[in-house]
């Protein structure tokens, strides 16, 4: 019997909406009204199954429409906030995935642009390419150059035993000392970098993440923050 019901409030609106002209049903608009007739008809069919299986276990029954109902309701409102949610989003997963924030996009004029999103610690990180190897690192724009931990450095082959450590830098637990080299490739993205001025810090230099600083961003023809984003131009 449901089903048969079910299929008639399908017809029905069906009719309704091939038969309108004015744009609007019950003061709804089409799609709306489309979606609650839908909603109906399978309200209906879902009813009749359950009243047919829980028999005459009326209180499980209800338990049951309850939970549901309270899942519906928290997925319709975190749809109907999904532009407020987004950003929040963003941040915790490139907080739990280093470089998940990093999303390649295309300008008006048709170049490509890097979008970073802001880290929980309120930091943006880019997934880099690094002569092959990849490397999260800090974007920094208070540093003057790229600056790569001890185990960045070995990662991309650089033998950090021959480096001259002679240049004091400031880190976040204070100032340690740094050898000069040059990174023959960086990539974030589409936009790449070649033969990049950056420091090593010394083992144990208090430097947990690699640092993208000016020497590489300063060579891209624009960055502008926005809110929890960076948009990185080449």
């Amino acid at each position: 019997m449901s089903t048969w019901l079910a299929l008639f409030i399908l017809a029905l609106g069906g009719i309704l909406l091939v038969a309108n002209d004015s744009g609007t049903i019950a003061s709804l608009d089409a799609e709306t009204f489309g979606f609650v007739v839908f909603g109906a008809a399978l309200l209906v069919y879902l009813g009749g199954g359950l009243l047919g299986s829980y028999g005459g276990r009326a209180g499980q029954m209800l338990r049951d429409i309850v939970t549901w109902a309270a899942i519906g309701l928290g997925l319709v409102t975190l749809y109907a906030y999904r532009g407020e949610l987004m950003p929040i989003a963003d941040r915790v997963a490139s907080e739990l995935i280093p470089g998940r924030g990093m999303v390649v996009e295309q300008s008006a004029s048709g170049e490509a642009e890097v979008k970073l999103t802001r880290r929980l610690g309120g930091h943006f990180t880019a997934e880099a390419d690094v002569d092959g190897k990849s490397i999260t690192m800090i974007v920094d724009t208070g540093a003057t150059t790229v600056v790569l931990t001890q185990g960045d450095a070995k990662a991309i082959g650089i033998d950090t035993k021959s480096l001259r450590y002679n240049i004091p830098v400031m880190t976040a637990n204070g100032t340690t000392m740094a050898a000069r080299v040059r990174i023959g490739e960086i990539k974030i993205g589409p936009l790449t970098r070649s033969d990049v001025s950056a420091l090593v810090t010394r083992k144990g230099g208090g430097l947990s993440e690699s640092l993208l600083g000016m020497s590489f961003l300063s060579r891209l023809r624009s960055y502008e923050f926005s809110g929890d984003y960076l948009t990185l131009r080449g």
